[in-house]
């Protein structure tokens, strides 16, 4: 599977509605058939920072970049952004989330 995290510097005045910016994207991503997970969060050191959680199987990255959705979330949040976003992607194995073997409960 592909994992990507990535952080987006968002303006201070678009920084409560930045969820709502990146809805239709994000629902569009979701939907997507080699989707695993697409989860955003917003940081707790700086509320105008957004963190995006995403996976895909190997065969479903390529198609998500392919996809008519991708160009057009990328033009949506580009107005709101301080900068260019930084980046994490690997291929890994796995099929998902896995327990945490230092903390089980």
């Amino acid at each position: 599977m592909y994992v990507i995290v990535v952080k987006y510097a968002v303006k201070p005045e678009s920084a409560e509605i930045f969820p709502e910016v990146v809805r239709e994207f994000t629902e569009a991503t979701r939907a997507e058939d080699g989707n695993l997970f697409f989860e955003w969060s917003r940081s707790l050191e700086d509320p105008c920072e957004y963190v995006l959680v995403e996976a895909f199987t190997d065969e479903g990255a390529a198609p998500h970049v392919n996809s008519d959705h991708f160009p057009r979330g990328l033009e949506a949040m580009r107005p709101h952004l301080v900068s260019t976003p930084r980046i994490i992607s690997r291929q890994v194995e796995g099929e998902g989330w896995d327990e945490m073997g230092e903390l089980k409960i």
